[in-house]
């Protein structure tokens, strides 16, 4: 097996020193790669050691450098001490960044040099990854009539696996580029490459017949297979039918997007069926966790960072029951070099370098009854109740979990006499904590993914503190506001509910919503799938904030390029008293709340996709570059 797998490494090893750097390369099969391929897939142990490489090519996304960029919608701006993370690109409209070519830092996760399957997070690239993966998959899925010493549950765990990953590669490859060759068999080094590209609908339909089979193959929990017993107690990560049902209704709720659609059949409508299926796919899944068939569950609030992060727990991975799919962990510590500490403003911090929560987009965490704030500088007594001035009040209660806002105690320990002031949060304009080049720039800070004590005071980030932060690439949570989209969209009703499965659209945001404490959906909202649609996406905004996904659903929502969402604002006010510590900062009152423009990002048609490489566009002409670059 080692034999092999070396084999089957020197050849990508080889073609990336040959100066090759497209995409093809990782999917061609050289002669060698069926070198002792009796031995390597004779049995389940061979053939679950050369599958297991598959793990290592799921890139990190918390943790990918030492300070990380992955929300690239209108939710997150940067400090300026430093401009080479891929949000600052973004949001020059210079969408080029992703690509290594254009990374110099080589700061980004979508993109590396190699397909590197080692154990170093600052290796991963999911462009080349992808394509690698989608080889390596084809070619276990061809030799699986060698595995001849196996039972008819280690066959189903090996298909099973290969199959999600073929499916899951390709699905994460064009919900950034569009529709691409669907590559479901091993392409041979000496033939040329002349696959066209397909529409995204078309590549998504491939894709979900290769997840559709991997949920029917695989087990719930690998625990309770004979098979897991071996490694038991450590199957978490393992691909199993919650996943795969969980991407398969991703990826026909991606396809029947108004982009995708668009991109598909000239409308910019959803596709009512792809819609329904996505719900159907989701009903399953829900069905199975709802009914305690499957493990997973939300967690209750009071648990909810660890959805995100654990401390003091000998650096276990986090996630508890809500998280579904998240790729191996490289290094317990490493989150704490860089991640832990990109949140802090420098004047407690450790590091210049801040991503902070936009004011517009914090405006999405609307009140504690249910109702968004409509104008953040406007009262709105007979509504939602929103008065700025006591603009923290009343609020969401996950606004309080996930923002530092003005006045928030920050360091809870000791503190030199010349530095006390700054114990609590001065966001104010003009406040200590409010700094373009090493602080908040917009009023705000973002503590979702870290605690309280990530300062350079408290040391929450100390190694003795086991601060382990990892964001998960699906969540449960997820699951149900997908639902709610799907079947919206499908059934056009908010209260419309899929075959076998009791809740309505509506009844799934409120599951998210109860579990938070939040008003439950208004009545106002539920008298169109216009007007519902207007709440899903503002509870996508809040429950999956600075998760990774806004970026994505703008872009597939065609929303990226309009107005208000290509703005950047931040929250400019002063306090309407010196600040008391003893009182309840939710009402510390303030004056002359504004909002004023940071940015306006520069976005066209053509940034509703990413440039593919030259490179791979130079190939040959069917594998055409997106429109506009």
């Amino acid at each position: 097996m080692k034999k092999y797998t070396k084999c089957l490494l020197m050849i990508g090893f080889i073609w990336v020193g040959s100066g090759m750097v497209s995409c093809k390369k990782y999917l061609d099969r050289d002669p060698e790669a069926i070198v002792s391929a009796e031995s390597a897939f004779k049995d389940f142990r061979s053939f679950q050691g050369y599958t297991e490489e598959l793990y290592n090519c799921i890139p990190d996304f918390t943790n990918r450098y030492w300070t990380n960029s992955f929300n690239w919608g209108e939710d997150e701006i940067q400090s300026t001490v430093q401009n080479f993370h891929f949000v600052n690109k973004i949001d020059n409209g210079d969408f080029w960044g992703w690509q290594r070519e254009f990374d110099g830092w080589g700061a980004g996760f979508m993109d590396n040099a190699g397909a590197n399957t080692n154990n170093d997070r600052f290796t991963k690239g999911l462009y080349p990854l992808a394509w690698y993966g989608i080889r390596k998959a084809n070619l276990g899925l061809e030799n699986l009539n060698l595995m001849v010493n196996a039972t008819p549950e280690e066959r189903d765990l090996i298909k099973g696996q290969l199959l999600f990953f073929r499916g899951w590669f390709h699905f994460m490859l064009i919900q950034y580029f569009g529709g691409l060759p669907y590559i479901d068999k091993v392409l041979p080094s000496d033939e040329p490459f002349r696959l066209p590209r397909l529409k995204y609908q078309e590549c998504a339909a491939k894709a979900a017949l290769d997840l559709r089979q991997a949920a029917d193959l695989l087990p719930i929990n690998w625990d309770n297979t004979t098979a897991g017993i071996q490694t038991l107690g450590k199957n978490q990560l393992r691909i199993n039918k919650i996943m795969a049902l969980g991407y398969l209704g991703k990826n026909y709720l991606w396809a029947a997007s108004p982009l995708m659609n668009f991109e598909s059949t000239g409308s910019k409508t959803y596709n009512a069926e792809l819609s329904k299926k996505a719900a159907a796919a989701f009903a399953e899944l829900l069905k199975l966790t709802e009914s305690g068939a499957a493990p997973h569950k939300l967690l209750p609030f009071n648990q909810y960072s660890t959805n995100f992060y654990t401390m003091g727990q000998n650096f276990a991975l986090p996630g508890g029951t809500e998280a579904i799919f998240s790729g191996p962990y490289w290094g317990a510590h490493g989150s704490t070099y860089g991640t832990a500490k990109q949140y802090t403003p420098a004047i407690v911090g450790a590091d210049a370098l801040v991503f902070a929560p936009t004011a517009n987009y914090v405006n999405y965490y609307g009140m504690k009854n249910g109702l968004p704030i409509a104008n953040s500088a406007t009262a709105d007594p007979s509504g939602s109740g929103y008065d700025p001035q006591s603009p923290w009040r009343d609020r969401d209660p996950r606004f309080y979990n996930d923002i530092i806002y003005d006045g928030v105690k920050v360091v809870q320990g000791t503190l030199a006499a010349n530095m006390e002031a700054h114990r609590y949060a001065n966001l104010f304009t003009s406040g200590s904590y409010r700094d373009d080049r090493s602080g908040s720039r917009t009023g705000y800070l973002m503590f979702k993914f870290v605690p309280r004590t990530a300062n350079n005071f408290d040391q929450g980030w100390n190694y003795g503190q086991n601060l382990n932060i990892k964001v998960p690439y699906m969540r449960l949570a997820d699951i149900y506001l997908m639902y709610a989209e799907a079947a919206a969209t499908g059934y056009e009703s908010a209260t419309a509910t899929t075959d076998g499965f009791g809740k309505s659209a509506v009844d799934a945001i409120n599951v998210i919503r109860d579990r938070a404490g939040v008003g439950r959906v208004a009545a106002q909202f539920l008298g169109s799938t216009t007007e519902f649609m207007k709440e899903v996406r503002r509870e996508r905004a809040v429950e999956l904030a600075f998760e990774g996904h806004r970026f994505n659903d703008l872009r597939r929502w065609r929303l990226l390029a309009e107005v208000p969402y290509t703005l950047k604002t931040a929250a400019e006010f002063d306090r309407a008293a010196t600040l008391n510590p003893a009182a309840d900062t939710k009402l510390n009152k303030v004056v002359n709340y504004r909002e004023r423009v940071i940015l306006q990002r520069p976005f066209t048609e053509k940034h509703y996709w990413l440039p593919l490489k030259r490179a791979d566009v130079n190939m040959y002409k069917e594998f055409a570059q997106n429109p506009g670059w």
